[in-house]
């Protein structure tokens, strides 16, 4: 006890030491594991951010924001949607109602189509015989399958808006307009295209397939007229083919296919045979054949003696969603 007595300052100081010492180790554990779990923090974020910066658009720095300038160019984008839509305009449905009955889209089809086949005899356009535009398969319907109004509706007016296109570039003759099938009724195989509507987040892309024979001035007024229409025309493939040369006293616009070629005979064989006279044979190969004389004829001579092309147009028709607009 005396030696108690003696130290009793030494041990009061020293047992506030061993104090001070336990909370200073306590402190310590609990900030090393407060460590640890920031240190686990900062190795997430630097795996997201070496992520982001192996993206193909990288987020910024402190002197390149991307992702505000992003915000502006999206904004720039919806704008120049807004601004573009006035070169998509919807073409409007026969009839345009929000309400469309079976007897007004059947009166409606049987009037567009008679008024289709005059204008393309006003235009000097040879249609085939009894032609109804592919809508044969419903023309002499006066009730229709449920949900189909609207969308035939839609069809009609696009098929009538392409045809006035067509027939006010004087094309010689229109062979086939082709559509997406929309309603039960669509059954006809001659009248469809087997390629489907497509819809993304801005518009529908309806094709059509359109077949048609002209000369190259015409192809080019088609092509201007769908390019410069206020309607959301795409010219999306052209395939072009000599179509047959008409016959001499043919009516304009039809074509007959050419005759069989048959063999050319030289020398004697060549003269007119009778009935009932024995074919001769046809002239070996490489064998000499002596060339028709040449008439003199007055005149000018021709310089283009073009032919007329068959031509298979594929043809997207851009409907704008309401959303969009």
């Amino acid at each position: 006890m005396a030696w108690i007595k003696r130290n009793l300052y030494f041990l009061i100081g020293g047992g506030i030491a061993l104090a001070l010492l336990g909370g200073a180790g306590f402190y310590l554990f609990t900030q090393n594991q407060r460590n640890n779990e920031l240190t686990a923090k900062l190795d997430e974020t630097y795996g997201v951010l070496n992520q982001l910066n192996q993206q193909p658009i990288l987020p910024g720095n402190n002197k390149v924001d991307n992702i505000k300038i992003a915000k502006e160019q999206l904004q720039q984008i919806h704008g120049f949607i807004k601004r573009a839509g006035k070169f998509f305009a919807p073409v409007a449905p026969i009839p345009d109602s929000e309400t469309v009955t079976d007897e007004a889209f059947a009166a409606q089809l049987r009037n567009t189509i008679e008024q289709m086949q005059r204008a393309a005899t006003a235009a000097s356009v040879t249609l085939p015989p009894h032609y109804d535009f592919s809508f044969s398969a419903i023309k002499s319907k006066i009730s229709f399958a449920p949900g189909s109004l609207h969308p035939l509706a839609a069809q009609l007016g696009e098929v009538k808006t392409i045809c006035e296109i067509l027939f006010a570039a004087k094309i010689n003759a229109l062979d086939s307009v082709r559509r997406v099938r929309v309603s039960p009724d669509d059954k006809e195989m001659a009248d469809y295209t087997d390629l489907p509507s497509i819809t993304n987040d801005l518009a529908v892309l309806t094709p059509f397939e359109l077949t048609f024979r002209c000369f190259s001035g015409e192809l080019a007024e088609v092509l201007s007229g769908f390019a410069y229409s206020p309607y959301g025309f795409i010219v999306k493939a052209v395939a072009i083919e000599p179509s047959a040369a008409p016959a001499a006293d043919a009516v304009p616009g039809a074509y007959v296919p050419p005759a069989a070629a048959q063999p050319r005979m030289a020398g004697p064989e060549a003269m007119l045979m009778m009935p009932g006279m024995p074919a001769p044979p046809a002239a070996a190969p490489n064998a000499y054949v002596p060339p028709a004389p040449t008439v003199a004829r007055s005149g000018l001579p021709t310089v283009i003696n073009e032919r007329p092309l068959r031509v298979s147009l594929l043809l997207e028709v851009v409907k704008l969603k309401k959303a969009a607009n």
